[in-house]
């Protein structure tokens, strides 16, 4: 019997190679959106996603599975598996805390163990900002939870750059990159 405990130096949330049962494919996709699908289905059952979701884990190839103690299987993530559908503030400045509340009524804080991350999408342009939930999977920060973000950002800079951002649990999260003090570009 082999063993699905992580190993020292193994990154949280991923699974060993040599963990639980074979491969397989699930027929599950989970949409940008969040939603999650069975045979191209939605499921409309919220307590069935979130049960499905506590048993998701992504491997180190950027793969999503389902891993139980018994089988494991890939599944189809089109963007990330989470969205960040609302928000909560409490306190000011530095100290203040960003609570996301995710489309299955998960809570994550901002801070130093829960990132955010912005991209920018190659095509537009436009930001696509990210909060890491847990051990390797993230909830793309919907557009109106952005919104309230930048509306509470701030700006810091040094002689040439000002940036962006929002604090959270002591820790500052770029909302874009630096901009020009010059040319505010």
């Amino acid at each position: 019997m082999t063993s699905s405990i992580p190993t020292p130096g193994m990154p949280s949330g991923l699974f060993r190679p040599d963990g639980p049962g074979p491969d397989e494919g699930y027929p599950i996709r989970i949409d940008r959106d969040g939603t999650w699908y069975y045979h191209g289905s939605p499921i409309r059952r919220l307590e069935l996603s979130r049960l499905f979701s506590t048993v998701l884990r992504r491997d180190e190839a950027g793969d999503y599975w389902l891993v139980t103690p018994a089988e494991r299987g890939r599944i189809q993530v089109d963007e990330v598996p989470f969205t960040a559908v609302g928000l909560t503030v409490s306190g000011e400045g530095p100290n203040q805390r960003l609570t996301f509340r995710t489309n299955l009524d998960a809570e994550v804080t901002a801070g130093p163990d829960h990132p955010i991350r912005v991209e920018e999408d190659d095509g537009t342009g436009e930001p696509r900002p990210y909060i890491l939930v847990r051990d390797n999977l993230e909830a793309r920060i919907t557009r109106s939870v952005f919104y309230d973000l930048v509306e509470r950002a701030e700006t810091r800079g040094d002689g040439e750059e000002v940036q962006v951002g929002i604090w959270s649990m002591g820790t500052f999260f770029p909302l874009g990159r630096p901009m020009s003090r010059a040319t505010g570009i």
